[in-house]
């Protein structure tokens, strides 16, 4: 699941929408909203970010959230290191190949060692 689907799904459930009703509101099968929310398809685009805010009525705060959440959910990310140090490309590497067998609790911590500020 992506960061966007989790919180989608929340907004529907909220709603107390099922995905055969959020999807014909908002022009796209249930298959493909269900592969949204599952993670299976990759960050939607931006009209259709907008039809989702339009119809789910997310105020100016949520919709923007909403979209940062979009932007954060690709899911086939690719990691140029083309100028970077020796030591950033050994990063990326070790993190593609074990990011699997992460918990979430790690991952968590790793999420809050990379948003810290520098000092």
């Amino acid at each position: 699941m992506t960061p966007f689907g989790e919180r989608l799904r929340e907004l529907r459930e909220e709603r107390s929408m099922t995905q055969r009703d959020l999807a014909a509101a908002i022009g796209v099968s249930a298959g493909y909203l269900s592969a949204l929310e599952h993670g299976h398809r990759g960050r939607p685009s931006w009209a259709l970010l907008q039809r989702i805010v339009g119809h789910l009525n997310i105020i100016w705060d949520d919709a923007e959230q909403l979209q940062d959440l979009a932007a954060l959910s690709d899911t086939r990310v690719v990691v140029d290191t083309t100028k970077l140090s020796s030591q950033a490309t050994h990063l990326a590497n070790v993190l593609a190949s074990q990011i699997g067998d992460l918990s979430d609790d790690k991952l968590s911590e790793i999420l809050a060692v990379l948003h810290q500020p520098e000092a």
